[in-house]
């Protein structure tokens, strides 16, 4: 029996063809029939270009129907899909390639000189374009193919997609998840959020990472029913969606700019049964004023790209602010001291699971890939907590090194590379901060040198040189000179310190 997560989701599609499936901001419809069609045109496009079961499809576009569509067609033609982020640039772009070695690389077309050089050199057979709006060669092409597609049996340990992701040391690592992985999760969310018939998802993230792309989606096409499916998030067009919404999804920054509007009230909110929040931790603050603007209590739940959703707070039965909630069905979680060994309730200890959501490896990385399973087979995510006596999960910190930014993870050594070997600079080390609107911001601590007129570099230059060459959200909010970094005796870098030396450089904004 074939295993392929399109023929699963499909499973929950509606008998009409004609219900609507994505609600787009112009009032237009896109039904599930038509997505039937879409997806099958893609995937009879990807077999056209070459593409086999196991074959990588790289694809760095904005969110619009027709990436929908071509991930589904990935699915359904066997492919493995390896979402990127809009906002990458060259650094970016050319290790993704280099390392999956995707044979189709489908991106907008603002990029489509520097994707052909990188792509010729990385081996990648093909490169399509998609726009913003879904036009490009890559809709032009797929229009052309037929809108009957058989969908590729695929074994449930066969691979579906590849997320990179950051972690405290190394290269960002692309973790694999298999077409079980995705379906197991995805199941297990749908019952256990009480998703229903009649429900509305007001879909305002992004869709090139496990939130946006796998919970959500995933989520609403098991349902069979209506995504109100905009570009970004803002706030203004949540104030006048969200009455003909059911769920909504979003990592906190969300939640504190709808609070920021005194327009978000209690009658916004009238016909909603569900706010998730995940991806980054939700501050207590804004779980509690949340309450009480809105009656509200926000769902807050706990996972990461290598497994998809480990934990949450419960549907049905009391949410605690600033916990994750209980285990998910079909997961096991445990808090274990440097030994491996369980640690007491309430004890703050390393967080390990286990499950079959948990992905099946970093693609390449058999050793990397090793190093972080447990003998008995529990994923060592990296963070930290504790469990409290009535089994409620808190995240207590995580991997030193990363910031998390607005719900995407940032990998500070990478930004750290960039800026040594800028001239003029020594050292460098970058951090996260507090921010009020992203949770975290990046800041860099740097010690430079003087040119031979005795000039230094300015904070504007070193931020200027990074833009272009690393996405946006990676690029420092600021840049502070130092004479020296502080270390330990071993001459490890004491991040510590320098998080509570810049701790307030956003206080009052």
């Amino acid at each position: 029996m074939s295993e392929n997560m399109y023929e699963i989701l499909q499973a929950g599609f509606p008998e009409n063809p004609g219900s609507a499936c994505l609600i787009l901001p112009d009032g237009s419809e896109i039904s599930y029939g038509r997505l039937r069609q879409e997806s099958a045109r893609c995937a009879n496009l990807l077999v056209s270009l070459g593409v086999e079961p196991g074959d990588r499809v790289a694809v760095q576009v904005r969110k619009s129907p027709q990436a929908l569509f071509l991930y589904l067609g990935c699915l359904r033609a066997g492919a493995v899909y390896l979402p990127m982020n809009d906002a990458y640039q060259r650094h970016e772009i050319e290790y993704f390639l280099a390392d999956a070695t995707p044979r189709v690389f489908v991106c907008r077309p603002q990029i489509k000189a520097l994707a052909g050089e990188l792509a010729g050199k990385a081996g990648v057979s093909h490169v399509l374009e998609l726009d913003d709006e879904g036009g490009g060669d890559l809709a032009g092409r797929a229009a052309a193919q037929p809108d009957h597609f058989t969908t590729i049996p695929r074994d449930g340990n066969d691979l579906a997609a590849i997320l990179y992701t950051s972690g405290t040391t190394g290269r960002s690592k692309g973790a694999m998840l298999s077409h079980r992985n995705l379906a197991v999760n995805a199941q297990v969310l749908h019952k256990y959020w009480g998703f229903k018939p009649g429900d509305v998802l007001l879909h305002m993230l992004p869709i090139f990472h496990v939130h946006g792309l796998f919970v959500a989606i995933h989520c609403s096409l098991l349902n069979g029913t209506p995504m109100l499916f905009e570009p970004k998030f803002d706030a203004q067009r949540a104030l006048s969606l969200l009455p003909k919404a059911t769920v909504f999804m979003g990592v906190p920054t969300y939640y504190t700019r709808l609070l920021a509007d005194p327009g978000f009230t209690k009658e916004t909110c009238v016909n909603m049964r569900l706010f998730v929040s995940g991806s980054a931790p939700l501050l207590i603050e804004t779980f509690q004023e949340f309450q009480q603007r809105t009656s509200q209590t926000i769902l807050e739940r706990y996972g990461m790209t290598e497994g998809n959703m480990f934990a949450s707070n419960p549907y049905d039965g009391e949410r605690r602010g600033g916990t994750v909630g209980f285990p998910l069905p079909e997961v096991a979680i445990r808090i274990v001291d440097e030994q491996n060994r369980p640690v007491e309730i309430g004890d703050v200890g390393q967080i390990q699971v286990k499950g079959k959501s948990v992905f099946r490896g970093y693609w390449n990385m058999p050793e990397k890939t090793k190093e972080e399973f447990s003998a008995d087979g529990f994923f060592k995510t990296g963070d930290m907590g504790k469990i409290d006596k009535d089994g409620y999960i808190s995240i207590i910190g995580r991997a030193k090194d990363l910031v998390i930014s607005g719900g995407l993870n940032i990998y500070p050594k990478e930004i750290e590379e960039m800026i040594d070997i800028i001239p003029g600079v020594t050292e460098s080390a970058v951090i996260g901060v507090p921010h009020p609107d992203f949770g975290e911001a990046v800041v860099a601590a740097v010690i430079r040198q003087k040119n031979e007129r005795g000039l230094a570099l300015t904070e504007a230059e070193i931020i200027a040189s990074l833009k272009g060459e690393l996405a946006g959200f990676k690029v420092p909010k600021r840049v502070y000179f130092i004479d020296d970094l502080p270390r330990n005796s071993m001459g490890k870098i004491q991040k510590k310190a320098l998080r509570e030396q810049f701790a307030s450089s956003f206080k009052g904004n």
